[in-house]
C-alpha cells in the first residue's frame, strides 16, 4: 500500500512537472514567434534606408549619422526597458515597445523630410531595445541546465528574421518604396498583439516562484558576488550608472567586454564583406544577397545545436573559448583570400561558430546575475553591443581606405582580444563556482 502511495505521488509530481514544462515551452515558442516578427521588420527596412532617404537629401555622410542615432538611442533605452520589465513585468514592456516600433515604421513611410526620418529612427532605437526584455523572459523560465539552449533558440529566431527580412523588403519595394515600411509596421503590430493576447507574464509567475526556489539552492554559489546591492527603497530603481557599475562584476563585467569586442569584430567584418564582394570579387547584388543569406543560415544552424554542444561540453566559458578561437583563425584566413570559393568557405566557418557567441554569453550573464536584475543587466549587455555595432563600421570605413583586405585583419584583431579575455572569464567563473 505504501509502495502504491509512493508510486502515485511520483506519478502526480511527474505529470505536474511535465505540464509545467509544456506551459513553459509553449511560452517559449510564442516568444520565438514574437522575436521573428520583430527582427523581420528590422531586416525589411534597414537595407532600404539609404535608397529611400536619398529623396529627402540623405547622403553618404548623413546615413552614418542616421545609423548612429539608432545605436545611441538603443544604448540608453535597452537597459532602461530591461529594468522597467524587472519592476512592471515583461509582457507590458514587450507589447508597448513593439507598438512603438510599429509607429516608427509608419513615420518612415509617411516621412516628408529628413527630420521625420531621424525622428522615426530615434523612436525605433528607443523601442527596439526590447531584446533585453525577451532575454529576461528566457532567463525567468529557464534553469541553468537549459538556459543556453533557450538562448540559442531565441538567437535563432532573431537570426531567421534578419535573414528573410531583406528578401521580403526587396520584393515589396517593387510595389513602391513605402510598401516595405507599411508591411514592417503591420507585422510589428501583429507582434504586439501576440505579446498581449498569447504571451504569458513570466516575471513573478507561479511557475517562476517554484523554479526560483530550486534555482536558489543550485545557484547560490554561482552569483556574481561583487554585484552592487539594491536595498530598501532603492530596490529595482534603475540609474544609468548601471552601465558602468556592471563592469565591476567579475564574471558579468568580463562577459560584457568580450561581447563588445566580438560584436565590433562582426560589424567590421560586415563592411569588409560588402566592399570585398563588390570591389574585389565583382559580385552582383543578387549574388551578394544569396551569400549573405547563407552566412546568416550557418549561424542559425549552429544555434539550434546548442543543446548538443552543451551536452558534450558542460562549461560555457570553454565553449566560448573554443568557438572564438575557430572564428579567429577563419577571419585571419579570410584576409588572405582572393577567390570566391575560399572567401565563402572562410566566411561560413566564421558564421557557423560565431553563432555560439550570444547564447553562451547571455547564459553566463544570466547565471551569475541576481534574479531581480535580469532585464537590467541583459539590457546593459545589449547597450555595449550597440556601441560595438556603431564603432565597428566606422573603424572599418577608415581601414578600407588602406586596403579592403585589412578589414578582415582588423576584425581578427578584435576577435583576438575577445579570445584572450575569455581565459580571464574562465578563471573568474571557476572562482565563483
Amino acid at each position: 500500500m505504501q509502495n502504491l502511495f509512493c508510486y502515485q505521488s511520483f506519478t502526480i509530481r511527474t505529470n505536474w512537472q511535465t505540464t509545467a514544462l509544456m506551459k513553459i515551452d509553449k511560452s517559449l515558442w510564442i516568444l520565438v514567434l514574437v522575436c521573428v516578427i520583430n527582427s523581420m521588420g528590422f531586416g525589411i527596412i534597414v537595407p532600404l534606408l539609404y535608397s529611400y532617404g536619398k529623396k529627402f537629401g540623405l547622403n553618404e555622410q548623413s546615413i552614418g549619422i542616421l545609423t548612429a542615432t539608432f545605436s545611441v538611442a538603443q544604448f540608453f533605452a535597452t537597459p532602461l526597458l530591461g529594468a522597467l520589465s524587472d519592476k512592471w513585468g515583461r509582457k507590458p514592456l514587450l507589447a508597448i515597445s513593439l507598438a512603438g516600433t510599429c509607429v516608427s515604421f509608419i513615420l518612415f513611410a509617411t516621412a516628408q523630410n529628413l527630420v521625420m526620418l531621424f525622428a522615426a529612427r530615434l523612436l525605433d532605437g528607443v523601442t527596439g531595445g526590447n531584446i533585453s526584455v525577451a532575454q529576461a523572459m528566457i532567463s525567468d523560465t529557464s534553469t541553468p541546465q537549459d538556459r543556453a539552449r533557450k538562448f540559442g533558440i531565441l538567437s535563432s529566431a532573431f537570426g531567421f528574421g534578419f535573414v528573410i527580412g531583406p528578401a521580403i523588403g526587396g520584393l515589396l519595394s517593387k510595389l513602391g518604396m513605402q510598401a516595405p515600411f507599411y508591411f514592417a509596421a503591420g507585422i510589428a503590430l501583429i507582434g504586439s498583439l501576440c505579446a498581449i493576447f498569447l504571451l504569458k507574464e513570466t516575471k513573478g509567475s507561479a511557475e517562476q516562484s517554484t523554479e526560483n526556489g530550486e534555482k536558489e539552492d543550485r545557484n547560490s554559489k554561482t552569483k556574481d558576488t561583487h554585484q552592487p546591492q539594491n536595498t530598501g527603497t532603492s530596490k529595482n530603481r534603475f540609474t544609468f550608472a548601471s552601465i558602468i557599475t556592471a563592469l565591476k562584476m567579475p564574471v558579468i563585467g568580463t562577459s560584457l567586454i568580450i561581447g563588445f569586442f566580438l560584436t565590433m569584430a562582426q560589424f567590421v567584418m560586415i563592411i569588409g564583406f560588402q566592399t570585398f564582394s563588390v570591389d574585389k570579387l565583382k559580385l552582383n547584388p543578387t549574388q551578394i544577397g544569396l551569400i549573405y543569406a547563407g552566412f546568416g543560415v550557418t549561424g542559425i544552424l549552429m544555434q539550434l545545436t546548442v543543446p548538443l554542444v552543451t551536452k558534450w561540453i558542460s562549461s560555457r566559458a570553454v565553449i566560448l573559448l573554443s568557438s572564438t578561437l575557430i572564428c579567429l583563425v577563419a577571419m585571419f584566413v579570410t584576409g588572405f583570400t582572393s577567390a570566391v570559393v575560399a572567401f565563402i568557405t572562410s566566411m561560413y566557418v566564421y558564421g557557423l561558430f560565431n553563432g555560439l557567441r550570444n547564447p553562451m554569453l547571455n547564459a553566463i550573464i544570466a547565471d551569475h546575475n541576481d534574479d531581480s536584475r535580469q532585464g537590467e543587466i541583459l539590457g546593459v549587455n545589449q547597450s555595449y553591443a550597440s556601441v560595438g555595432q556603431t564603432l565597428g563600421p566606422i573603424l572599418a570605413g577608415w581601414v578600407t581606405a588602406i586596403s579592403v583586405n585589412m578589414t578582415f585583419f582588423l576584425s581578427a584583431f578584435f576577435i583576438l582580444i575577445g579570445f584572450l579575455l575569455t581565459f580571464r572569464l574562465k578563471n573568474k567563473e571557476q572562482k565563483t563556482s
